[in-house]
């Protein structure tokens, strides 16, 4: 959803809230994407500073539907966002990118509130979900849910470069 914030700038001091409903269904992640689940509306407080400059205030709650890291389950994982971002409205888009403050949410005066949740969102991404602290996982062999039902593969791998010394001890075995 797109915020004119025009109006914001008739006066210094000119306060405005909106309230404005997360219309992304899916986010995308570096592992893939995610769907978005139990979405509430943005709650975006504006202050005009003065010298074209906007202060934002805000948050934003969501939950992701993430695979399990182990046995790729999808877990619910709830965000609590706060967003607070400063505009300068005087720099270019070529001084932003010099200052390395790119803001792909801001395309001249309309924000996108998606791509600003996005933003907020993707470091806030933990580095592992689990859908339980003792889960099992997935048998590397035939790949079945070992947090369902068991399966009668051997899992006795060993680690490949202990393989010379394994050899040694089937010579003994023999003898």
């Amino acid at each position: 959803m797109l915020i004119n914030l025009t109006e914001l700038f008739t006066r210094d001091g000119k306060e405005k809230t909106y309230t404005v409903d997360v219309e992304m269904a899916q986010f995308r992640q570096p592992d893939g994407e995610c769907q978005v689940v139990d979405k509430k509306p943005a709650v975006l407080h504006f202050t005009n500073v003065g010298d074209r400059t906007l202060v934002l205030d805000g948050h934003a709650e969501l939950a992701l539907m993430i695979p399990c890291s182990r046995c790729l389950e999808p877990v619910k994982v709830p965000f609590s966002l706060v967003l607070e971002r400063t505009f300068d409205m005087n720099k270019s888009q070529e001084q932003r990118a010099e200052e390395l403050d790119e803001q792909p949410y801001l395309q001249g005066y309309n924000l996108d509130v998606d791509q600003l949740v996005r933003d907020e969102l993707l470091p806030n991404l933990p580095m592992k979900v689990l859908c339980k602290e003792d889960c099992k996982g997935i048998c590397n062999r035939c790949g079945v849910n070992l947090n369902v039902q068991t399966c009668d593969c051997d899992r006795s791998s060993l680690d490949p470069r202990m393989s010379v010394i394994q050899d040694i001890f089937k010579q003994f075995k023999e003898v």
